[in-house]
């Protein structure tokens, strides 16, 4: 029965990886705009939303080490 309960809360907390993946469009939706708006900031920007590609994968990456550590 743990068994059972222990992959019930793993397939929630993958569904919570969802919020991952709206992030990262977030932050590619906001680089296209931003582009739009003001062009010569273009390199500058798509420095920025590397960053904040990369910190909002990083907190999925940490999501998926965590639940393989605790629940297998």
């Amino acid at each position: 029965m743990l068994e059972g309960m222990k992959l019930i809360g793993a397939g929630a907390a993958t569904i919570a990886l969802a919020g991952a993946a709206i992030g990262i469009g977030n932050v590619f939706s906001s680089l296209i705009q931003s582009v739009a708006r003001n062009p010569s900031l273009a390199k500058q920007l798509f420095g920025y939303a590397i960053l904040g590609f990369a910190l909002t994968e990083a907190i999925a990456l940490f999501m998926m080490a965590f639940l393989i550590l605790f629940v297998f």
